[in-house]
This record gives C-alpha cells, sequence and structure tokens, in this order.
C-alpha cells in the first residue's frame, strides 16, 4: 500500500529521526518531507536507530500541496482546538474509513504539523479528513515521534490485511466530487456561505465509495435541471 508519512516543517531533527524509528517499526517506509531539511542533520540519524534508510530515501517538497499532489485521500493530525468547526475523526475511526477507502483508492498520506505551530489553516485546507490524539490533558502534549508512533501503530493493521484486488471505482471520484459540487454551489450562487461549503467539503472526507457514486448522480441530475 503506498502510504508516506508528510511532515510539514518540522523544527527538529532529533524529532524526526524518532519519527522515522517509529514508522519503520510499524512497517512504514515512505516519508516526505516539506519545508524543511533537518532529516539531513546528523541528529537525525542518530536518533533514527536503524531507520536512516527512511531519511537517506525521504522526498522532499516546498508546499503540502505539493506533496500531496499524487495522494487519492489524506488525513492530517491537529489539535482538537485548532479543528474549530470541523469534523473530527478518532485514531480508530480513521482506520475504519482507510479500510473502506482502499477497496477503490490506492495513495494515501498521514500528514503531521511542525512541533511549534502545527498546521496552518491553508494546510488544513488541503487534506480530506482531520483527526487527532485524545488525551487526558491538554499538557504536556506528545512529541512529534510520539505521535507518529501512536498512528503508525494504530494503523499498521491495514500492512498486514488482505486487500480486496478489485476496484470498482476511480480513485479520483472523490476529488472530482469536489470540484463538481464546487461548481454546482457556484452556479446556484450559495458558494458565499462559507458555513454551508465547509460543512460539505468536510463531510465529503467521510463518504464512502457508494455514497460518492450516488452523489455524483444527484450532482449530474441537477446539473441536467439547472441547463434546461
Amino acid at each position: 500500500m503506498f502510504f508516506p508519512i508528510i511532515l510539514v516543517a518540522p523544527a527538529r531533527a532529533e524529532n524526526v529521526g524518532a519519527a522515522a524509528r517509529a514508522m519503520k517499526t510499524m512497517g512504514f517506509t515512505q516519508l516526505r518531507i516539506v519545508n524543511s531539511q533537518v532529516h539531513r542533520e546528523p541528529a537525525a540519524h542518530w536518533t533514527a536507530h536503524g531507520a536512516s534508510e527512511i531519511l537517506d530515501n525521504a522526498e522532499t517538497f516546498t508546499t503540502l500541496q505539493d506533496a500531496l499532489a499524487d495522494i487519492d485521500f489524506s488525513v492530517a493530525t491537529t489539535a482538537r482546538s485548532r479543528a474549530k468547526f470541523r469534523y473530527y475523526a478518532t485514531p480508530t475511526e480513521v482506520l475504519e474509513q482507510l479500510r473502506e477507502k482502499r477497496e477503490w483508492m490506492s495513495r494515501f498520506a498521514l500528514v503531521f504539523g511542525c512541533e511549534e505551530s502545527g498546521l496552518s489553516n491553508a494546510d488544513l485546507e488541503c487534506v480530506d479528513l482531520l483527526t487527532g490524539i485524545p488525551m487526558a490533558v491538554d499538557y504536556p502534549s506528545l512529541n512529534l515521534g510520539q505521535a507518529v508512533m501512536v498512528f503508525c501503530y494504530q494503523l499498521s493493521a491495514l500492512n498486514l490485511e488482505p486487500r480486496a484486488t478489485a476496484q470498482q471505482e476511480s480513485p479520483q471520484q472523490l476529488q472530482v466530487l469536489r470540484q463538481r459540487i464546487s461548481q454546482l454551489l457556484e452556479n446556484i450562487e450559495v458558494n458565499g456561505d462559507q458555513k454551508l461549503v465547509s460543512w460539505i467539503e468536510q463531510r465529503l472526507g467521510f463518504a464512502q465509495g457508494r455514497d460518492t457514486a450516488m452523489l455524483h448522480r444527484l450532482v449530474q441530475d441537477i446539473e441536467k435541471k439547472l441547463a434546461r
């Protein structure tokens, strides 16, 4: 399964090394780094403890949007306070979502923000689903390496389970549906209702294959009606 871990603007080499070690332990090997070079520092390799090849083979990108260009479905981790007015999936719900989506998608990504500031609002807009780690207290929070370990452990079951060979749907149908709905909202002149638009965009991240196909049919029927 194609499933890179994406670290956006990591600030500390030790944390990136710890993340690489966690990835290898749980069976993830693809690392992408956005707007940072700290994974090249010796401290990252010291902390990686046998996972240096992940650091050596890491792909680098200027923006998160570039790093997600070839991804069918992306999940971003963020603090609940930054997810205000957004739908927020638990790690268990993320696992169930990915189990269903890999029946019709093949390229996924898990995104982590900078240790100090997390992901920006612009970065959050780039992903399909938000998640986070429920904690008993707000502080102390988990560091980057610990957070990567928690999610890699939670999602490692996907590496052990057989994947259905038949893919009845196009992996790009969710992205196309987003574009069609966005255009539809503009055509009926409700795209200025940011709360409505945001709600629709976020709920689409939870849509299963059958839901997505039915929504395509609904949008098509509405488009035909409007064309008359």
